[in-house]
């Protein structure tokens, strides 16, 4: 098949360099653009990541020689060069939701890493397994932004992948509360245990704006598409706490959810075990062969052994057990910037290009 060009805005951080060691050997998407701050526009990939090159994987041969971009100046080269975007950039919200539209408003299609369109009723926030039928409100969007082909797509909060997907299966039972601690590796706030000696033997009690996210992205996800908009669920009610430990890669999250209606604790580990979803349906090359996976021993899943687990897109789950407060409550963990950013968008990329979202040569 004749490949998507592909853009990658931010190239620079973190998370542009897990997006960059991805879709180094991607088998539909070609790197044709990297874009990052004036810092770095002009300079060769290679030169404008020098000393913060953050991942185990080394720098990706093909992407070395090319000249990055100036992400906000050069949006209208990067527009000819491209089929759509990744976008995952450190900048103000405003400063995101100007850029991201005017990308839109070029006719340039862009896969958010950032929050600063999510909640909004025309732009599908994500997780393929999930709700890849709210891709259908793009179409409003469009009509928004004055465009035929550019729109914006977001994917979730990275903590929620590891207990969002884990709830869903569950959904016709009734999810009335849910209770969620998360556990969150410092590679979700860009830094290493190099960059950031403080988080050594040490764990920080809060996350700045995190917990908000956790309460109400989820009742987005779990909406419908209703007259060509996200009508947000009402259910169910969500309080958590996000809390930094010393971990390099990897989200945990204690679970507490209250059910409607019973069912075995068997019952809930079938449907976990046979769940799947869209990816799932059209193969896609990201996704997960089996995108939840629940482990019988009383000490897993553990960050180290499990967060790599089909590629780092795969969702694990132990300790599925009673509760006296609420119904039952479980442990989950994904790998926050595989399933839970880069891997997560493109693999989002993925489905709206296999559902006729995206168009080659513009």
């Amino acid at each position: 098949m004749k490949k998507y060009r592909v853009g990658i805005i931010g190239a620079t951080g973190m998370v542009g360099q897990r997006f960059a060691q991805l879709l180094e050997n991607h088998p539909w998407f070609e790197v044709t653009a990297l874009a990052a701050s004036s810092r770095s526009a002009g300079k060769t990939y290679e030169e404008a990541v020098a000393g913060r090159w953050n991942l185990a994987e080394p720098l990706p041969k093909a992407f070395k020689d090319m000249v990055v971009y100036d992400a906000e100046k050069d949006i209208e080269k990067v527009a000819k060069e491209v089929d759509f975007v990744f976008c995952a950039v450190d900048m103000k919200k405003d400063e995101v939701l100007a850029l991201e539209e005017a990308y839109a408003k070029a006719g340039v299609p862009v896969m958010s890493n950032n929050s600063a369109n999510r909640g909004k009723k025309d732009v599908p926030m994500i997780i393929p397994e999930i709700n890849a039928d709210h891709a259908a409100v793009i179409k409003t969007q469009q009509k928004r932004l004055g465009t035929d082909t550019g729109f914006i797509a977001v994917k979730s909060n990275c903590s929620l992948q590891s207990y969002v997907p884990a709830i869903w299966p569950l959904w016709d039972l009734g999810v009335k509360r849910v209770l969620a601690c998360t556990y969150q590796a410092i590679s979700g706030a860009g830094k290493t245990f190099e960059t950031w000696p403080e988080m050594v033997d040490n764990v920080i009690p809060f996350i700045g704006g995190e917990e908000e996210k956790s309460e109400k992205e989820p009742l987005q996800i779990f909406g419908k598409v209703v007259d060509g908009e996200i009508q947000f669920a009402t259910e169910p009610n969500i309080t958590a706490q996000c809390i930094r430990v010393p971990v390099t890669d990897g989200h945990m999250a204690a679970v507490f959810v209250e059910l409607g209606k019973q069912a075995s604790l068997e019952e809930i580990k079938r449907r976990w075990k046979e769940y799947a979803g869209r990816p799932q349906e059209l193969n896609l090359p990201s996704a997960p062969k089996q995108f939840l996976h629940y482990f019988e021993e009383d000490n897993r899943p553990q960050t180290k052994l499990d967060r790599n687990l089909e590629n780092g897109m795969a969702v694990s789950i132990g300790r599925l057990r009673p509760d006296s407060q609420y119904t039952i409550k479980f442990v989950c963990l994904s790998h926050n910037t595989l399933r839970g950013a880069a891997g997560g968008a493109v693999l989002m990329a993925e489905l709206l290009c296999a559902e006729g979202y995206v168009r080659q040569g513009r």
